[in-house]
């Protein structure tokens, strides 16, 4: 899965990248054929502009003629021809009229002629004549464009003066006015600032699906490989419960079967002691049998909303009181002890009595089972604003950082290395987490390798029943 959807990306971006080199072709074109048709509206209008001033030259020169005697126009006409062959102008006979005038009038406008064959490039007319044909082309991006002469190794004209570097460099040259019989050989320079982002406001529409299409992909893979690990790891759970539970249903069955076999064998002398004793062994085992089965079966309830709890007027120390009492003798046995520090100025909250005390049993059995060696472990409660807060800590093997988050996640049971002995459902901190919660309370945990965990739970005096 990952190769092909690292496959398909590679293809998806080569593609794209052909595409983008299609499209700057494409721009290539474009801007060929808008110059092309500028540089050739620029020459008829070179032209117009060119026939226009030398018909204006003749014209006057005309009226110069017509508006003289007979006389003066061969004077004039005989000097002309006598300018031609001998330049010297005091070498011109004037016959009574200056043709000073007339020569001066030639030559005026004969740098006229030439001062327009020099100015006949016009940074304005370009322009718009450019951006004319680019709006045609359908061209909408900024550009920048110069008059480079050969002749004088440098840029005469620019639009803006702004890029002379990228101009030199660009790869828009066009030759101005080519079809003159003595071309110049000066150059019209293009250069588009915003090329890149022109061509990708052109394929907007192909990137934003091409992104869309990777994006659902990534997610889709991304989402079954989680879903693939997350269902590994629930059936590894799964298994380890169904382990667990077995064992823990195993043990008070196999009592249970050793007792009645005992109570059945005929062999065996009854007395009302041996009676006594084996029906007491058979009630303790199938207590056992349903309180485990309770368990299971209010975490499922939990996990439905099937739940409700009976809200009363609850003492805590006295919670905690039948709690320690229960326990107390299993602690007792390992050779521990348990330390009570109450220090909460009022002790009532309202709670759920039964869920309230299985919560604290199950923390402090916890604190038992999971210390291997003589269990120290110490309770305390202390009043914080509109609640109380209540800690038990233990000297046990602790928990580390890694499975702190989740120990009161369903079924996750902390891995105990080589104690063996330690079984369980995976369901008392989650049932524990569950309930503080449904009484708007808040647990927190801070634990360290082989010194001990510590639970302290905060529940407010007042709860509203919060349900699922």
């Amino acid at each position: 899965m990952s190769f092909a959807l690292i496959s398909l990306m590679v293809i998806q971006v080569y593609w794209i990248k052909n595409t983008i080199k299609v499209k700057q072709a494409i721009f290539n074109r474009d801007v060929d054929v808008a110059v092309s048709k500028t540089i050739y509206n620029l020459e008829r209008i070179d032209r117009a502009l060119a026939y226009t001033r030398q018909k204006d030259i003749l014209s006057q020169n005309k009226m110069l003629f017509y508006n003289k005697p007979d006389s003066i126009n061969q004077s004039i006409t005989s000097n002309l021809l006598n300018f031609s062959l001998s330049p010297n102008i005091n070498d011109i006979n004037n016959n009574g009229f200056s043709s000073q005038r007339i020569i001066e009038n030639i030559f005026s406008q004969s740098k006229l002629l030439s001062n327009f064959a020099e100015n006949r490039i016009n940074i304005q007319l370009i322009d718009s004549l450019l951006q004319r044909e680019f709006r045609a082309s359908n061209i909408n991006t900024k550009y920048e464009f110069a008059v480079y002469s050969p002749n004088r190794n440098k840029l005469v004209l620019q639009k803006t003066g702004k890029f002379p570097k990228e101009l030199l460099q660009s790869g828009f040259r066009y030759l101005l006015f080519p079809s003159d019989v003595f071309p110049q050989n000066d150059l019209l320079m293009l250069y588009f600032p915003n090329e890149q982002q022109f061509l990708i406001t052109r394929l907007w529409v192909l990137l934003v699906i091409s992104f869309f299409l990777i994006s659902a992909i990534i997610f889709s893979f991304t989402y079954v490989v989680s879903t693939v690990f997350q269902q590994k790891k629930v059936s590894e759970i799964r298994n380890d419960f169904i382990n667990n539970m077995t064992h823990e249903f195993k043990t008070p069955i196999s009592t249970i079967s050793l007792a009645c076999e005992a109570l059945t064998d005929k062999d065996i002398v009854k007395t009302n002691g041996f009676y006594d004793s084996y029906i007491k062994v058979i009630s303790e085992e199938n207590g056992r049998l349903y309180g485990m089965s309770e368990r299971i079966l209010q975490s499922a309830r939990f996990q439905k909303g099937e739940i409700i709890l009976n809200i009363e007027n609850v003492n805590i120390h006295d919670a905690f009181n039948d709690a320690i009492s229960k326990i107390n003798l299993q602690i007792e046995k390992k050779g521990g002890v348990i330390h009570t520090d109450f220090k909460a100025d009022q002790a009532i909250i309202q709670a759920d009595r039964v869920h309230i005390t299985n919560i604290i049993f199950n923390l402090l059995d916890n604190a038992n089972k999971y210390t291997p060696w003589a269990p120290i472990i110490y309770v305390s409660s202390k009043t914080i604003g509109k609640g109380i807060l209540f800690t038990i800590k233990d000297n046990g093997i602790g928990i580390n950082k890694s499975n702190q988050k989740k120990v009161f996640d369903k079924l996750y049971r902390v891995p105990t290395g080589n104690i063996h002995n330690v079984k369980g459902f995976g369901l008392g901190l989650s049932y524990v987490k569950t309930i503080v919660e449904k009484h708007h309370g808040k647990i927190t945990l801070e634990s360290e390798l082989k010194k001990g965990s510590s639970f302290s739970i905060y529940l407010p005096f007042n709860t509203i029943l919060k349900q699922a």
